[in-house]
């Protein structure tokens, strides 16, 4: 238990742990702190050990507070860098060192003052030196007072993992001051509240209450200074209340993991406890840690590991939500799809099976099994340690996709009862607020909508809720109608919450302006909930008097809605698309300045049933409603409320969810069991407790319904009717499941139900056209998803048709796309109970009404469920819809495309569907679909408005799609409407891809005056330049990526090799942007890596000269400061202009396709760049990142604000955190370089240190330096160099991008740069770099030219290698001689060695495994031999290069001549390539045919034996010898080539592999019939581009591709 204690210093609470009040808890406590610890651990010596950024902070303090105690003894600080580094051997023992040094003794107490890595470290010196001595933790971070300082765990990390050497080791005291608090950044202060809730959660439900219901007030005790005293909370006295709470709960979380250490201090069992949430917490930190902190992760591990326990019926859903909306309201993520988790590239590598291979490696765990902590309520665990869960368990709850595995319920016959209505849960929500008293809800449905609908009532002041029964009972005291507005900047964020965004406009209309300090409310959501209509409410609301504004769209959130606004009297409601605005109206009513008298208009009344819940309820609530009737006794749409107060009845109980209902009881219907549900009945308040009447009894169930219960049972499997025609209007909701019933009712209607013109099994469902508005287009969502299955569907103005087949013919294995709605999951759940190996997608979209359906569907109804992990993510699943927005990844969302017209949009868009293998639509297409229309004339039919208003429809609908391949090029003006930015913007902010094509004004300018104005759009009515400086803001806040458009050829391209540049460029940009691909060099020291430094101030004359710059070069640096439009040097401190450094980029990007290193670099830091213009510099680094640079520099030394939001945005690029030490003052063996290491590492993927060398031994620091760093697990590439003459021994050494030059740079970028070849060179002269031998193998090889390009690949780069021939027709012993050699450095192998070499090399690829053959050898670690093919790639690349642009591959086919061995590499290019159908001539046509045998069928292998039976190829490869095809005129003997063969107009690509002639009689054929349409590549081309896969493949670099080509052909020619 926690003990107030009180001194004349400050008053404390004291924890007892192993026996002792060592803890103590308080605010402001240094003076007490010292006096303790003088008093009464005397010493002669104390040693504080803390890091260089907390002494810059308190240093001064601690020194003074032990001054004023008057000891004596010795007061040491000893300063170590901050981070994980610290904590390592090394440290260790320069601290031991030091202290030895300042001769201190066993009476010498340690402080340990910092986070949980200083008190690790402190705490294991303490325990070794002079065989352990006393010591004391001060933590300053929230995770250290309630976790690491408490417990006496010691330890150091090593290369092995952490904390793996270390001891139990007690400290005398712990003093947790809170007040350290206020100077954490709020993140630090949330990473430590995980902790918090985790252990409310495992132990104390009083506190975890006060934790979920104090929130706001916790986390501003825990985040602001006091204003009245800067000592303020040191004495109970002068505690605010805020404080005390902290205290509370902070202290409440200490004193359980005292407890818990004193029973259990070794961890044998009862100390487990303390790592819920830790299991599953640690592998996903393992796979992020740095960039997402210890407590971030356990959050989200707490949720999936209550889930666990939820799946196990061990917990129930209240719990998982009250966890759930407790971490999120100390701003923690819950989710993996959160931002701050999807925006990280690491974040890719949470697969489901890597996280359970982590959690393999865990303390608790007893052998295989894996053991997880397990709740069995808040404030108490299932049992007394961690339990043993089976993976598949675990792996239900991570996947993000579902499967149900089809069969009958084994729990049949069911009886269960569904989560609480939801209709119901928010209507009694708002009375029970609105009224006076209390009221306990039971059956509240514990869901997102309900949990916003709350939020927001709180946010207004409306009531107060708290729980009881563990959560089952949630307690509204309310307010009487008395609300006040939310203060200044805070909006009502209801997310995709439709109920609440109705009920909540008319409630925030009735606010009170005198009890707010604000005068308005605004209500807000999603980027989905800002196209459903709120446009009738509003304009009733606003006749009656209230003020209520659009904020952005007409007819649709957000709304500013002011105070005092619902004056009441006779009020007109539109009621045909929503009840819930007459609900809205009613529910608010008695509280309107008059009485209301609400009509509604405009025809047909939508779900009657809802609007009668609502007045039903409302009486319950003590006011009762009139329905006016007419003369003739007939109800009228005239609703009469009475002005008054609800009265909270003591206690109300919310019906089942009768929606929810329906897919239990469809299930029955569907498998031919039965279920009953115990507590929905015909006296339901709910529509949809009709449908087992009035659907499922027609459709052949038998029903027997009471007044509080509903029993079903299904006919016989495949033995239910057609529905035939059936009014859905009073439930509306469950025409879902009707639906996917109907799919399978293949026996006729009912004579009396069937429809006139459609066939006998068809459900013609209407009165449901609510249903295009909900969550999604629903009626169009069971369209598309049904056809799936094979089920034909159609649709009209206010219906669905479904035309039933047997289930039998329907198709299996779909993917069905839920559209995050939790309505469409549950219904084709129950059509999955009987069509196997059916997956739901987006499984945890059913969170919004029964988060537990999986669950359920397993454990009550007796369905199994497995998950399954898509493969298109490949990313692991949690739980729960966040209150406030959610972020989550929409990587399989389309990219759109936006820019000015002329920007060549469409251009760019085409290419990224082409190289992404998907399709590509022009919005205006899809508009001229829809309106019928081109833009030019519905602008003048209509107006501007009305177009953007069409326009911005299109693109919600477009943002809903789940085609990651899809790329859609917007209309240039989409940007013009805040609604249509608000969209993209969201998309953004989720992970989605918007791509700002870009141009220079005057070329976009000039390009349109070229084509001249278009007659399809209309003219602006400004000049271009107004309109182009208006948007190109409006772009970049809406686009993720800027790809800047050069249309024009560079470095002397012609216009075909530019096409070819522009291809490539837009392969490289969106694969990179979507994590598909990266050109990014494998960085480690067995492969040093290096970039050439730009120094040109314009680089465009420099681009002819690109590749000879770059030779052996893995990368480019584009030095931006250095760049300057005059083309000349920059003299002063600035920054080019943004286009210009983007065209730059651009144009450099079309000459090279190695990966760009975007460098800004500051003054201060050895560049051109302002070194105090933080805006300027960080918005340059930004366009870096838009622009998809591979790596980009970070420069340190700029603030903390610029550091995190550039790090925080990178995206996909790699940053390289950097510091230059220009001053020469920074030693590699001092805690400084550890500090600038430790701040790198924080911001940076690489880190890079750049020091001054004045001696040699400089280096040898740096290599010491450098090693520690890299012995040390998780430490992160390392770039350490020296400058100046006496540094560049360094730059020879390091293995990770080293900073290169060349000899026509016109400069070095830094001193002592050097060329790659005098790099090589060092590292030759000292051993790093041995000369190994290349060989051919084969017979016969005397004139082969392969010799001739490797070693000219290898003296251009400067290489020391050398490359021979060896001849042999057999693997003799000459050639096993010669590749077990300590010099063999690798081998081409020809005919006939392809097969022989095989048996033995170690491994082979798996192209090697396909084709069958060998042709180059590489040596692997550990003295392996592995085998390439490395002849289908040449021939892959030379198809991808020649095949025209307009090419479609996937629709193409191709033609391989010859069943020789090398058909099969020509083979398997092309099916590599994509090729639709690859036909095999060969004379022999048995030959052929074992060759097709031998491949997968998938590769569609047509075998023919006369070239008529080729229908138009797109590429034909002959791999015979040179002379065996002749021409059609020819008279010489061989195969006859037809012109025809090349008949396809489009032309394609001939590939001929004989080495000899130059130009075959197939080239040949090509030139003369294909008319310029086919291009050429002749047998040594191939050789070409096998040899220079072969060079990468030996050195890791890019051969110098040109230099080979000019010697090849010389060497060729020449012979």
């Amino acid at each position: 238990m926690t003990v107030p204690s009180t001194s004349p210093l400050a008053d404390v609470l004291r924890i007892s742990i192993v026996g002792n009040e060592s803890i103590h808890c308080g605010f402001h406590l240094l003076p007490y702190i010292f006096s303790t610890i003088t008093s009464n651990l005397p010493s002669s010596a104390y040693v504080l050990i803390t890091d260089t950024n907390l002494s810059s902070i308190y240093l001064d303090d601690l020194k003074h507070a032990f001054n004023e105690t008057g000891s004596k003894a010795r007061f040491l600080v000893y300063e170590v860098a901050p981070g994980e580094t610290a904590k390592s051997r090394k440290v260790k023992e320069e601290i031991e060192d030091w202290m030895l040094d300042q001769k201190l003794t066993r009476d010498t107490v340690v402080l340990a003052f910092g986070g949980g890595v200083i008190g690790d470290l402190t705490g294991f010196v303490a325990a070794t030196f002079m065989r352990g001595v006393k010591f004391v933790q001060i933590p300053t971070t929230l995770l250290a007072m309630v976790d690491s300082a408490v417990g006496g765990k010691t330890a150091i990390d090593t290369p092995h993992g952490k904390n793996l050497i270390g001891a139990f080791w007690q400290p005398s005291y712990i003093f947790v001051d809170l007040a350290f608090l206020t100077t954490l950044p709020p993140r630090e202060v949330s990473n430590g509240m995980a902790e918090v809730v985790k252990t409310a959660a495992i132990w104390k439900d009083d506190d975890f209450a006060l934790l979920e219901s104090r929130s706001a007030e916790i986390s501003l005790a825990a985040s602001t200074k006091p204003t009245t005293s800067s000592t303020a909370g040191r004495f109970a006295s002068d505690r605010s209340h805020a404080q005390s709470l902290l205290l509370q709960v902070v202290s409440g979380s200490i004193y359980v993991k005292a407890h818990i250490v004193t029973i259990d201090e070794r961890e044998t069992g009862l100390r487990n406890l303390v790592n819920f949430g830790h299991t599953i917490g640690h592998a996903i930190e393992a796979v992020l840690t740095p960039a997402m902190l210890h407590g971030e992760c356990v959050s989200v591990g707490i949720i999936l590991e209550a889930e666990v326990a939820r799946q196990l019926g061990i917990l129930s859903q209240v719990a998982v939500g009250r966890l759930t909306r407790c971490l999120q309201a100390y701003g923690l993520p819950i989710s993996l799809s959160d931002r701050r988790i999807t925006s990280l590239p690491a974040s890719s590598q949470l697969s489901v099976d890597r996280l359970l291979d982590i959690m393999r490696i865990d303390k608790k765990n007893s052998g295989p099994a894996k053991k997880i902590v397990l709740l069995s309520r808040i404030g108490k665990t299932y049992e007394e340690k961690a339990s043993v869960v089976a993976d598949e368990v675990i792996r239900r709850v991570l996947c993000e996709a579902a499967t149900v595995i089809s069969g009958i319920p084994t729990k049949s016959p069911i009886t269960m009862a569904t989560p609480g209505s939801k209709s119901i849960s928010n209507r009694a929500l708002v009375l029970a607020a609105l009224a006076t008293g209390t009221c306990r809800i039971r059956n509240l449905l514990h869901s997102d909508d309900t949990a916003v609908m709350m939020n927001a009532l709180v946010e207004l002041k409306g009531a107060v809720f708290s729980w009881e029964d563990g959560g089952d009972t949630i307690v509204v005291e309310g307010g009487g109608g008395t609300l006040s507005a939310p203060a200044k900047g805070k909006e009502l964020y209801l997310g995709n919450a439709g109920t609440a965004s109705r009920f909540l406009t008319t409630v925030c209309a009735m606010v009170s302006g005198a009890a707010s300090t604000e005068k308005s409310t605004i209500i807000t959501g999603n980027a989905r909930m800002k196209q459903r209509p709120i446009g009738p409410l509003v304009d009733a609301l606003s006749a009656n008097g209230a003020k209520i504004k659009y904020v952005e769209s007409e007819g649709c959130l957000p709304l500013d809605i002011e105070t005092d606004g619902f004056r009441g009297g006779h009020i007109k409601l539109a009621a045909s698309v929503s009840s819930q605005y007459v609900s809205s109206i009613l529910l608010c009513a008695p509280y309107a300045a008059e009485e209301v008298v609400l009509e509604l208009t405009g025809g047909q009344v939508i779900s009657q049933p809802y609007i009668d819940m609502t007045t039903a309820m409302m009486a319950q609530f003590g006011i009762a409603v009139q329905r006016k009737k007419d003369a003739s006794g007939n109800l009228l749409d005239i609703y009469v409320i009475p002005k008054g107060t609800y009265k909270n009845p003591a206690d109300y109980s919310v019906e089942s969810d009768a929606s929810s209902a329906t897919y239990p009881l469809a299930i029955a219907a569907i498998t031919g069991t039965t279920c009953t549900i115990s507590n929905i009945g015909s006296s339901s308040l709910q529509g949809d407790a009709r449908f087992a009447k009035e659907v499922l009894e027609p459709m052949g169930c038998v029903v027997e319904q009471t007044l509080t219960s509903t029993k079903v049972t299904g006919p016989p499997v495949g033995q239910l009717r057609a529905l035939g025609n059936v009014d859905m209007e009073p439930m509306t909701d469950a025409f879902l499941t009707a639906s996917v019933l109907a799919a399978v009712a293949n026996l006729p209607a009912l004579p009396e139900r069937q429809v006139e013109g459609l066939p006998p099994t068809a459900s013609r469902i209407y009165g449901i056209a609510n249903q295009r508005v909900k969550e999604c287009n629903r009626i169009k969502a069971m369209r598309d998803q049904l056809a799936k299955f094979g089920v034909e569907t159609d649709e009209f103005d206010d219906g669905i048709i479904v035309i039933g087949k047997a289930a039998t013919s329907l198709a299996r294995g779909a993917s069905v796309h839920c559209y995050d709605d939790h309505r469409v999951a549950m219904a084709f759940s129950v059509l999955a109970c009987i069509i196997e190996k059916t997956i739901i997608e987006e499984k945890r979209c059913v969170e919004k009404t029964w988060p537990n359906f999986w669950d359920d569907l397993q454990n009550k109804i007796g369905i199994p469920v497995e998950g399954v992990e898509l493969e298109t993510h490949k990313q692991a699943s949690t739980s729960a819809k966040a209150v406030t927005p959610v972020d989550q990844s929409q990587s399989d969302h389309p990219i759109f495309i936006i820019g000015m017209r002329g920007a060549g949009k469409t251009y760019i868009g085409r290419l990224a569907a082409d190289v992404l293998g998907g399709e590509f639509t022009d919005a205006d297409d899809t508009f001229f679909g829809e309106t019928k229309q081109s833009v030019a004339d519905f602008v003048a039919a209509n107006s501007w408005e009305e177009f953007r208003r069409v326009e911005t429809e299109i693109l919600g609908r477009y943002i809903q799609e789940r085609k990651g391949n899809h790329v859609i090029a917007l209309g240039g003006g989409v940007v013009e409407t805040e609604v249509a930015r608000q969209l993209l913007r969201s998309h953004v902010s989720k992970g989605g891809l918007v791509i700002h094509v870009t141009r220079a004004l005057e070329d976009i300018d000039n390009f349109l005056s070229s084509i001249g104005n278009t007659a399809t759009r209309p003219n602006w009515g400004e000049s271009f330049a107004d309109v182009f400086k208006r948007r190109e803001p409006w772009y970049a806040s809406c686009s993720s990526h800027e790809f800047y458009n050069v249309l024009e050829p560079v470095g002397g391209q012609s216009p075909e090799q530019h096409e070819q540049a522009m291809r490539r460029e837009c392969g490289r940009f969106f694969n990179f942007i979507k994590g598909i691909h990266s050109n990014r060099p494998r960085l480690s020291a067995a492969t040093p890596t290096a970039f050439l430094s730009l120094t040109f101030p314009d680089i465009t004359p420099a681009l002819a000269q690109i590749d000879e710059l770059t030779e052996g070069a893995d990368a480019v640096e584009l030095r931006v400061d250095l760049l300057n439009p005059t083309g000349t040097a920059p003299t002063t401190p600035g920054l080019p202009p943004p286009s210009f450094v983007a065209k730059q980029l651009a144009s450099l990007r079309l000459a090279t396709s190695l990966p760009i290193v975007f460098s800004v670099r500051s003054k201060d830091q050895g560049g051109m760049g302002p070194s105090d213009q933080s805006a300027l510099y960080q918005s340059m680094v930004e366009l870096g990142i838009r622009s998809a640079s591979e790596y980009v520099d970070l420069e340190v030394a700029w603030p903390t604000d610029v550091l995190q939001q550039v790090s925080r945005g990178k995206g996909r690029s790699y940053i390289i955190a950097s510091w230059h030490d220009w001053t020469g003052s920074m030693a590699w063996d001092k805690q400084a370089v550890r500090s600038k290491y430790s701040l790198c590492s924080k911001y940076g993927d690489i880190v890079k240190i750049v020091g001054t060398a004045k001696t040699l031994t400089d280096n040898s620091k740096l290599s010491l330096f450098a090693e520690e760093i890299n012995s040390q697990p998780g430490s992160k590439p390392l770039l350490a160099i020296n400058m100046g003459s006496a540094g560049q021994l360094s730059r020879a050494l390091n293995p990770i991008l080293t900073p290169v030059t060349h000899e026509l740079l016109p400069s070095r970028a830094a001193p002592g740069q050097l060329t790659v070849k005098q790099v090589l060179q060092i590292r030759n002269s000292i051993g790093l770099l041995p000369a190994k031998k290349f060989y051919l193998f084969g017979s016969p090889i005397a004139h082969s030219v392969s010799p001739t390009l490797h070693n000219t690949g290898f003296q251009s780069v400067g290489y020391p290698h050398q490359y021979g021939l060896h001849e042999s027709d057999k693997v003799d012993q000459g050639v096993l001689d010669r590749i077990t050699s300590p010099e063999f450095g690798g081998a081409s192998v020809t005919i006939p060695l392809k097969l022989d070499i095989i048996p033995h090399l170690d491994s082979v690829s798996e192209d090697v495994k396909i084709i069958g053959a060998v042709n180059t050898i590489v040596p692997q670690a550990g003295g392996k031999l592995h085998g390439e093919n490395t002849d289908w790639k040449a021939i892959y690349q030379a198809t991808l290069s020649n095949l025209p642009a307009n090419t479609k591959v996937g629709q193409s086919e191709g033609l391989v001549i010859g069943a020789g061995g090398t058909c099969r590499a020509a083979i398997y290019a092309l099916y590599k390539v994509g090729i639709k159908t690859i036909y095999l001539f060969n004379r022999t046509l048995e030959n052929a045919l074992k060759v097709k045998d031998s491949f997968p069928s998938d590769y569609n292998i047509v075998v023919v034996d006369s070239f008529d039976k080729v229908n138009n190829p797109s590429v034909v490869i002959s791999t015979v010898p040179g002379t065996s095809l002749v021409l059609p005129s020819s008279k010489d003997e061989g195969i006859k080539l037809p012109e025809s063969l090349l008949g396809n107009v489009n032309g394609g690509a001939v590939i001929d592999l004989a080495y000899k002639p130059y130009k075959t009689a197939l080239l040949e054929l090509a030139e003369i019939a294909g008319k310029g349409r086919w291009k050429t590549v002749p047998g040594v081309e191939i050789l070409v581009l096998q040899g220079l896969v072969q060079f990468q493949l030996w050195t890791g670099k890019r051969a110098p591709e040109k230099k080979i080509r000019e010697s090849v052909m010389t060497k060729y020619f020449g012979n």
